[in-house]
């Protein structure tokens, strides 16, 4: 092997160490550039949870049960909503990211740790579960000592 071989194979050999070095550079960025995406999401989901505190502990003072039925539902409507969405940024966030080789265990962690977070939350305030139910029957007793009181004080 000659001299200028030589060389052109190490000019050839640095100039893909610096397309691979370019590649894993852009795939850092845009794992970084998800993880932005995945906080801001969370923070979106945080400030949905504690408006909907808000307003369902707004409701559970409430004493007329058509009006609580329509701002559960309601509530209920705009939470699934704003978490659809969450869902789709996330999964297209997830997506761009998923044909990339490097960074897919840290995108697995951070699915992971935001489906279990969801799951976590909905389990907290019963979402998965019949929630308006439970609210009638507060309702009911709510009423039901009330009027009791009243009985008392006549």
């Amino acid at each position: 092997m000659n001299l200028d071989a030589l060389f052109q194979q190490i000019q050839f050999t640095e100039k893909q160490a610096r397309e691979k070095r370019c590649l894993i550079q852009q795939a850092k960025l845009n794992i970084s550039r998800s993880c932005e995406k995945i906080n801001q999401i969370k923070e979106e989901l945080s400030t949905a949870k504690m408006k909907l505190e808000t307003e369902v502990s707004w409701c559970v003072c409430s004493k007329h049960n058509n009006e609580m039925h329509y701002i559960y539902k309601y509530m209920t409507h705009c939470f699934r909503s704003r978490f659809i969405n969450a869902l789709k940024k996330k999964a297209s966030a997830t997506k761009y990211h998923s044909t990339k080789k490097t960074g897919t265990r840290k995108m697995t962690e951070e699915e992971d740790n935001f489906t279990k977070e969801v799951t976590e939350f909905n389990n907290e305030y019963g979402l998965t579960s019949n929630r308006e139910l439970l609210i009638k029957k507060k309702i009911k007793t709510e009423l039901n000592d009330l009027e009791n009181e009243i009985a008392l004080l006549k």
